[in-house]
């Protein structure tokens, strides 16, 4: 059965940034999943599967088409039982909910204030335009305005993740021994900053990066290949 993971990325095809999608990315492989990736524009979305979706991931699988990161991690566990499970049964669905929510609420503002300007300049014209457009509404200022502080939140970034550190002095990831999907969750906002400013913004003795980096070493260090 062919696989196809839509996803999102700038004028450089190689270096697809979307949190959601590196969600998805890491939860095919914990699977052991084959795949191939199609990394798309903002603008190209609405266009593709006879416009299924106006955001990314989107997964087709076989005749099967799914969206949102969530949906895609609960419909792989169910197609797929017998390959290692990405939630390791209901607790572990209600702790990635948390997890989720706390990515989204603390560190996906934060991330979008010290990224916004680099990931408009990875954007090709069209993007751009859209990008600007877009978050101008959803803040109700211009980017650079929101970016004013990007000193300030990457001061304050490491602060944010004393829940994690606090975690990983009982176990090596957020979902025990292994990870699960809840370690993917947060690992997609690293990963999102990592590859659209070049850096975590952590200190390299944290615990919260020492984490991140063994996340990265997952899957034969697939991810770290991004630059």
């Amino acid at each position: 059965m062919s696989r196809t993971l839509y996803s999102l990325c700038g004028s450089d095809l190689s270096r697809p940034f979307s949190p959601h999608c590196w969600k998805v990315v890491m939860a095919l492989k914990h699977k052991g999943l084959s795949y191939s990736e199609r990394p798309l524009p903002f603008t190209a979305i609405p266009d593709i599967e006879n416009g299924a979706t106006r955001t990314v991931p989107l997964l087709r699988d076989g005749d099967r088409l799914v969206s949102d990161s969530f949906a895609i991690a609960l419909y792989l566990d169910d197609a797929y039982p017998d390959e290692p499970t990405l939630f390791g049964g209901e607790g572990g669905k209600a702790l990635a909910r948390f997890v989720e929510g706390f990515s989204q609420t603390v560190i996906h503002p934060a991330v979008t204030r010290i990224a916004i300007m680099d990931i408009h300049d990875m954007l090709d014209e069209a993007d751009q335009a859209y990008f600007r457009r877009s978050r101008e509404q959803r803040f109700g200022m211009p980017i650079e305005e929101v970016a004013a502080a990007r000193e300030q939140e990457i001061a304050a970034f490491p602060g944010k993740f004393t829940p994690l550190r606090h975690t990983l002095t009982f176990q090596p990831f957020i979902g025990g021994d292994g990870p699960l999907f809840a370690d993917y969750i947060l690992f997609g906002a690293l990963q999102w900053l990592r590859i659209t400013t070049g850096s975590v913004h952590l200190p390299q003795d944290d615990p919260a990066y020492a984490w991140y980096e063994r996340c990265l070493d997952l899957y034969d260090g697939d991810a770290r290949k991004v630059a």
